[in-house]
């Protein structure tokens, strides 16, 4: 089954320093058709003005994935952690028995834009942890760059859950598969450009949902950028 997610049918928020699409129910947002999609609960698209930002606010039992795709977004939380976050740099929160962070635009020029991603954990009341690593575009190009697993495997950030979640960089000379293993679903959601999946042509912003289908393929690409979460059914 392939269940394509436009764009255009995200919720949409716009707070003056923040505009947002939400590809699953979120906050505001409700639309019972999309309630998340296996473990994987939130994607969110984030604008953040310049030197705004989300002030302290807290977590519990959530995997918390933040991607940044432009500009520079500062992290403090209650765990003593302190950073900046840019493009290619991959920051995971574990928020366990529970976290407070916040997340402000670090420039006071640029806005930063991000996508902020939720997964529920497989194991509850741990001790929260965090964690960030840099994924160069070469990493990425022309291939599925392992980005978050369950084993913190091939220099991926480490979750709570059985998850695996992926980035590539295409273009139109690339073939690419990924073999869905028995009892596996695949979710892709596109950045920025244009992809076939599956022969299923997403442009930015869109998403797939992929379930019985034993490989995933990434043909036509043009200037795309995207995230590939293979998950528990």
């Amino acid at each position: 089954m392939l269940q394509v997610l436009k764009n255009n049918h995200r919720g949409a928020v716009d707070h003056g320093w923040l505009q947002s699409n939400h590809s699953f129910s979120f906050g505001h947002y409700y639309n019972p058709e999309q309630m998340g999609f296996g473990p994987l609960l939130v994607i969110n698209e984030d604008r953040i003005e310049p030197a705004r930002g989300f002030g302290t606010h807290g977590h519990e039992n959530m995997e918390i994935i933040s991607y940044v795709l432009s500009g520079a977004l500062e992290h403090k939380d209650s765990m003593g952690n302190g950073s900046v976050i840019r493009y290619g740099d991959v920051q995971r929160m574990s928020a366990g028995t529970g976290v407070t962070h916040s997340e402000f635009n670090h420039s006071s020029t640029e806005r930063v834009h991000f996508l902020q991603i939720w997964i529920t954990p497989n194991v509850t009341g741990i001790t929260p942890s965090y964690e960030e690593k840099h994924f160069d575009v070469a990493s990425k190009s022309k291939q599925l760059r392992l980005i978050a697993s369950p084993d913190g495997s091939d220099g991926s950030v480490l979750i709570h859950q059985d998850a695996r979640v992926y980035a590539s960089i295409l273009n139109s000379t690339t073939l690419l598969t990924h073999s869905l293993a028995a009892g596996r679903t695949g979710y892709v959601h596109v950045i920025r450009g244009q992809v076939e999946v599956n022969g299923i042509q997403l442009t930015t912003g869109d998403a797939l949902k992929i379930q019985a289908e034993a490989v995933i393929k990434f043909t036509n690409a043009v200037g795309a950028e995207l995230l590939m979460f293979d998950l528990p059914y």
